[in-house]
């Protein structure tokens, strides 16, 4: 088939991730893939498998930008593409609108979100032939909205590359113990008020006080206008006493070495639509602590594949990461526990596979 990838982000971020994922397994599978990508689009260098002259630039300002749609359209037409495919809500006009005038061409949809779609969308989206939710927290949300037809929300989870985040960390526990080394808890996710960092830091505070043998890392980047979410962070940092445990390291190029490093790993998040890291973390071997979100409840089996608290409550996030820290047997149970669940269930393989099939399915 002959697909073609939208995505108008300038960062990069878990839907990016996925879009990257996707258009390079679909590739190896033999498809011929495209991508509609912003000037200086971080995508660039994620999408290793595409030639160069598969991917086109357009400003793709906004869902009104209705040049970009004129060209992406001429550029659908003269590359004959069966799929097009969007991921982001101020793509899905744009795309929706080239498909009509390209003629031909099935458009999919991806929702990676729990926000709400505008009304409008009903009515400019209706000829869509699938929309993917990566989560069924998210497909529950497009039904409730009643935007578009039930049978054409299908659920995809979000797949994890197993052989990058391959496990590394048995026995880190006993080395641990032998040379008396730093225990390490980390986060990784934007630095943003909804992803929990400030309550991630209460937490450290707690277990600071209660044991000296931890370091924190707070990994991500801040999005913000002025940089204001990580400069809040760093007040906290010193505000709390932390500058010698807390250390906050902005993007990491390579998460998978970077989970390597962690000894239990922390979603704080207020919402979490799926939870791409909480996976990556579980496929890297690393024991869970999560926010009871819609996307980690839909991952994580309590006690089984990892630990569950209530959203906001630092006092108990930082109960359960002491009781994790005290017990390696219960790291390690829960760790391999999860790692097996997600070879099964969000395997990047499994996730490829079924989305060639909803192509297929609207051909």
């Amino acid at each position: 088939m002959r697909i073609l990838q939208i995505c108008s982000a300038r960062t990069l971020g878990g839907g990016e991730r996925h879009l990257a994922d996707l258009a390079n397994g679909l590739t190896r599978r033999g498809h011929e893939v495209y991508a509609a990508l912003v000037p200086a689009s971080p995508l660039q260098n994620e999408l290793s498998e595409l030639p160069v002259e598969n991917i086109i630039e357009l400003p793709l300002r906004n869902s009104l930008d209705v040049a970009s749609a004129l060209k992406l359209a001429r550029f659908v037409r003269g590359n004959q593409i069966e799929i097009i495919h969007a991921h982001r809500a101020r793509d899905y006009p744009l795309a929706a609108l080239a498909a009509r005038q390209a003629r031909g061409a099935r458009l999919i949809l991806t929702r990676h979100v729990l926000f709400p779609l505008g009304r409008i969308h009903k009515l400019l989206l209706r000829r869509a032939g699938r929309v993917i939710a990566v989560s069924q927290a998210v497909a529950d949300g497009l039904i409730a909205q009643d935007i578009f037809e039930r049978d054409k929300i299908v659920l995809i989870h979000n797949g994890v590359d197993i052989n990058r985040f391959a496990k590394t960390n048995e026995g880190k526990a006993v080395e641990r113990q032998k040379t008396g080394a730093r225990l390490c808890v980390g986060m990784i996710g934007e630095l943003a008020p909804i992803k929990g960092q400030q309550q991630f830091l209460c937490a450290a505070a707690i277990v600071s006080a209660r044991r000296d043998d931890v370091n924190f890392i707070i990994a991500g980047e801040d999005k913000s206008r002025t940089g204001e979410n990580r400069l809040e962070l760093e007040r906290m940092v010193d505000e709390l006493g932390l500058s010698a445990r807390v250390r906050i390291i902005g993007w990491a190029d390579d998460v998978a070495e970077l989970l390597r490093n962690f000894d239990v790993f922390v979603s704080a998040s207020r919402s979490e639509s799926f939870g791409i890291a909480i996976a990556e973390a579980m496929a890297s071997g690393v024991p869970v602590v999560s926010t009871m979100t819609a996307g980690a409840r839909e991952i994580i089996d309590a006690d089984k594949t990892g630990r569950l608290v209530p959203i906001g409550d630092a006092e108990a996030l930082a109960k359960t990461i002491c009781e994790l820290l005290a017990d390696p047997e219960t790291r390690e149970r829960l760790s391999s526990n999860a790692l097996r669940m997600v070879r099964e269930r969000f395997s990047l393989d499994r996730m490829v596979a079924r989305t060639e099939q909803v192509y297929q399915e609207v051909r």
